[in-house]
């Protein structure tokens, strides 16, 4: 058994011609133990949409990406594997590591939160933290993973800055 994405096979590079001019940031892979219940969270509390799905005799996979990111695609990788399914559930990344997505509003972040609260999944209510963290709150994906929403991180302004 492999641990190759689902569905992988060895296929010549001659199939996905169109790639990057340079390397890239392209994804972060994540186990997740019921893959549909994932994918839905991911569809409703964040902007990622389901960009492809695979399944083969080694488990699901799942991309999930901005629709809006073709030239430049940054993607969420979501791997249930079959032999995983009866160990409970998948590890999570460490206590403090997170998935971070800014938001265009302070009020955005407050509906995020009451929406995670009424589903049970809130992990830090809405908190106006020091520059530059912002008003940030997090959510627990269905998995047990941290996802930050933050407005007024400085993000986009400092990449505007250094590379705008």
């Amino acid at each position: 058994m492999n641990d190759q994405l689902p569905g992988a096979v060895d296929t010549p590079a001659a199939a996905y011609a169109s790639g990057p001019s340079s390397m890239r940031w392209t994804h972060i892979a994540l186990p997740c133990t019921d893959i549909d219940k994932t994918i839905d969270w991911y569809e409703r509390f964040t902007p990622l949409q389901l960009l492809d799905r695979r399944e083969d005799a080694d488990g699901q996979g799942a991309w999930l990406g901005h629709p809006d990111q073709g030239d430049k695609p940054f993607i969420l990788v979501l791997v249930s594997f079959t032999r995983d399914q009866d160990k409970g559930p998948q590890p999570v990344m460490a206590p403090f590591a997170h998935i971070g997505l800014e938001v265009t509003s302070r009020a955005e972040v407050e509906e995020i939160a009451r929406r995670g609260e009424a589903e049970g999944s809130l992990a830090w209510p809405p908190t106006d933290m020091p520059a530059p963290i912002g008003y940030i709150c997090a959510l627990k994906d269905p998995d047990g993973n941290m996802i930050e929403f933050s407005h007024n991180q400085g993000v986009y302004a400092k990449a505007q800055e250094v590379w705008g």
